[in-house]
């Protein structure tokens, strides 16, 4: 028997045990613990607290404790031990349920797993204190799918540097799941899915609008089969995994929705009709590619019979691999730097396949400010997947939404709002015609002949001067004007950085591309 936890659509949120997670997170971060390890060990935790419950639920009149969690290591073991032989004994729970099969979603959420808190005093508050009081009613699930998701992203705001950086905005998630409209019948996945944001979103867009419709089968396929995900980093499957357990999608004791490993390695044996993703902006991968011996590999590049483009550039091999990965008629919708529009070489190649292959329909360019790295400038990509007739080209116009232009966002004082993306929205008309669509002054239309004149198929496209500026008393204050200076700067930093490492160089340190926004004393 499979257990999956009740979702419901348009939650009030609240924020009691949001704030009492975020207090403990607060003492453990004072004895050495990063947020994200906090989050890592709650994972643990709650997963062990909510197998618990499930064992105490009236199942045919069986207890099945047994088939999530072995005798011996479930919740109530650990109550029950104090000192240190509640650390050892933690230890060992974590080390048993790390044999499970990973591609199960124990095995996913407690493979390589450790325990980290510092002291067995504070393992004995987290878990008598704070999670063993809770009764895991529907009230409880949806503060806590609501307080984890918050501490996710308080976690990628705690991280300054890799994925965290690249956290991608609810907002902005959001307003993306609003036009690309997922429905009953679609099979959704995401290829480099981080913590699970886009594929909740979906689960939760399609319960929002198509409840109803859906059968008990057609509801049990959307929570464990039709939507499924795929990352890279083993610490953030498992929180992906809870996160997504918490929010309705997967099973207790049912296979993993969230695949670890390169997405990159091989080519798909199944495909999608939606495809959502924020693939890493690097060109190269955080953890570098290893051959059979273990050595590590350079200039690594993925040899796919259906990448017609070869290259160690990862951006464009996401892209590839998004292509492969939609059925025919299928729909994307993916987040890429600004680069990947503008880039010659490989990358005007990859737009060009864009446009006659697929039908690159529309652009949004996001605003800086938008993720927690400075400088980072990043568009969102929408085509569709056609049958290509000979001597014709699928993309006939490209609509473009400048979210940029006269607009300043900061992650800290004024971050992107749903409020922000509303005009976007609405001007993409989602579910009607793009022949419908009307020009704006932030909405305009490139047909595909002024597009293959462009310079090099340059698409990063932009028609407006910045209005603010026109006017002295209107202009923004000194501070916002110097922060979109060292913004543009450390832009055009890591642009340059990233065609020297194309070009065979040695990748820049951090620290060495942001010297200009944090230069020595």
């Amino acid at each position: 028997m499979t257990h999956t936890f009740p979702t419901q659509a348009n939650k009030k949120k609240t924020d009691p045990l949001t704030a009492r997670l975020w207090e403990y997170c607060n003492a453990l971060r004072d004895s050495g613990l990063s947020t994200a390890e906090f989050v890592e060990q709650l994972t643990y935790l709650n997963f062990l607290k909510i197998a618990d419950e499930i064992a105490d639920w009236p199942a045919k009149g069986v207890n099945e404790s047994a088939a999530i969690v072995p005798a011996g290591y479930d919740w109530k073991s650990l109550v029950k031990k104090t000192g240190s032989d509640l650390g050892d004994h933690y230890r060992a729970v974590l080390a048993e349920l790390a044999k499970k099969d990973p591609a199960t979603t124990v095995g996913g959420i407690f493979s390589g797993s450790q325990h980290r808190v510092p002291s067995d005093e504070l393992l004995r508050k987290l878990i008598v204190d704070l999670i063993d009081p809770l009764e895991w009613n529907e009230r409880t699930l949806d503060l806590m799918r609501d307080a984890f998701e918050d501490l996710l992203a308080r976690s990628a705001e705690d991280t300054k540097t890799g994925a965290g950086q690249y956290f991608t905005p609810r907002p902005l998630v959001k307003a993306i799941l609003d036009v690309m409209q997922p429905g009953p019948t679609d099979t959704i996945t995401d290829p480099a899915c981080g913590t699970g944001g886009f594929l909740i979103a979906a689960h939760r867009y399609i319960l929002e609008h198509h409840l109803q419709e859906l059968s008990s089968e057609e509801l049990q396929a959307l929570s464990s089969g039709s939507i499924w995900g795929q990352e890279l980093v083993p610490s953030t499957v498992r929180l992906a995994l809870m996160n997504m357990l918490l929010h309705g999608l997967g099973t207790t004791t049912g296979q993993s929705l969230v695949e670890t490993g390169d997405a990159l390695i091989r080519q798909p044996t199944r495909h999608a009709s939606l495809v959502l993703a924020h693939p890493p902006f690097g060109i190269r991968s955080a953890i570098p590619a290893v051959d059979r011996n273990g050595m590590e590999k350079e200039d690594f590049h993925y040899p796919r019979n259906d990448f017609p483009i070869t290259t160690t550039n990862k951006q464009i091999n996401f892209l590839q691999h998004v292509m492969s990965l939609m059925e025919m008629n299928g729909r994307a919708a993916v987040i890429v730097p600004d680069n990947v529009l503008f880039e010659s070489g490989n990358c005007s190649t990859l737009r060009r396949r864009l446009l006659d292959d697929f039908d690159l329909h529309t652009i949004l360019r996001l605003p800086t400010g938008t993720f927690y790295a400075s400088g980072i400038k990043a568009n969102v990509l929408f085509f569709d997947k056609r049958p290509r007739v000979e001597g014709k080209s699928n993309t006939s116009k490209l609509w473009v939404y400048d979210l940029r232009t006269d607009m300043q966002f900061s992650l800290k004082r004024k971050p992107l709002q749903q409020v922000d993306l509303i005009d976007f929205i609405e001007s993409y008309l989602p579910g009607r015609p793009h022949a419908d669509r009307v020009e704006t002054e932030r909405f305009r239309c490139f047909p595909y002949e002024e597009l293959v004149a462009r310079n090099h198929l340059n698409m990063d496209i932009s028609w407006a001067g910045d209005p603010t500026f026109d006017d002295t008393h209107s202009a923004p204050p000194p501070e916002v004007i110097a922060r979109e200076i060292v913004e543009n700067l450390e832009s055009a930093l890591n642009q340059f950085a990233s065609i020297a490492e194309e070009l065979g160089g040695e990748p820049w340190p951090q620290a060495d591309k942001r010297t200009i926004a944090h230069p020595k004393p």
